[in-house]
């Protein structure tokens, strides 16, 4: 998938924006007009997602007359044909319509921040909920003694469950200090890090809070996995202080 600059992307909206009068002069169903929609398609994919409105509409454009048409038999195939085309026509200029809105809405916004993710990024994060949750104890025969045999441990889970995955990825330079999550999942814009909870639990806050300001820099959302021998009492309040901010999540592991 093309990775697009601002500039290349109000380029490539002015193309195609500016190859619309030609298609509509040759017509619908033409290989101009199919080759046109497909890159158009894969463009707006590609900077907005599929979830967004200028792909959603554009994809539902049936690009054909779908009303009731009162026709004369004697002319039958011509006239259905007329109707389709002037359909398709009118089409055209709804495109037109949105092609010129997402090209607003690039020119005013960071590209970055344009990207809609899809339903799969959601059912991505449930699944890696779900793996902490009901997996990561049962494959934890001894209580561990440092954070490395819980994290390899959970890389076997998603080894196994075939995620794409980083391992100790990205490098993240804040305030003069270095960050590294344990993992991070770029398709999803998420950052994992696992703790193991033996006795200080006020260090361990300490740097939970540290993480979420570092790794806020780089992602959207941040899930922490503790991995828990004892030591927190209460499990609502302690996740609670953390997920009252915005797209952080903590699971407590007890063993």
């Amino acid at each position: 998938m093309k990775t697009w600059t601002k500039e290349e992307g109000l380029d490539y909206l002015d193309k195609l924006i500016n190859e619309i009068g030609e298609i509509k002069n040759i017509g619908r169903k033409s290989s101009e007009h199919v080759r046109w929609l497909s890159n158009t398609l894969t463009f707006l994919e590609e900077l907005f997602g599929e979830k967004s409105l200028y792909y959603s509409n554009l994809q539902h454009l049936p690009w054909r007359e779908t009303g009731n048409m009162i026709v004369d038999a004697r002319n039958y195939e011509y006239e259905v044909a007329e109707k389709h085309n002037h359909a398709f026509k009118k089409q055209m200029e709804q495109a037109r319509g949105f092609l010129l809105s997402a090209r607003d809405q690039l020119e005013r916004n960071n590209i970055n921040d344009l990207y809609v993710k899809s339903s799969a990024s959601t059912n991505t994060f449930i699944k890696l909920l779900k793996l902490g949750e009901g997996k990561l104890r049962k494959i934890i025969r001894q209580a561990p003694t440092t954070e490395k045999e819980i994290q390899d441990k959970y890389e076997d889970l998603l080894i196994s469950a075939e995620f794409s995955y980083s391992r100790e990825f990205p490098h993240i330079e804040y305030s003069c200090k270095h960050y590294i999550p344990d993992f991070s999942f770029p398709e999803i814009d998420l950052a994992v890090e696992l703790k193991l909870c033996k006795k200080d639990k006020k260090l361990l806050i300490a740097q939970l809070n540290d993480d979420i300001v570092a790794y806020k820099t780089k992602f959207t959302t941040i899930l922490f996995i503790i991995y828990d021998l004892g030591n927190i009492s209460d499990v609502d309040e302690f996740k609670s202080s953390f997920e009252k901010q915005e797209n952080v999540f903590v699971q407590i592991i007890k063993h």
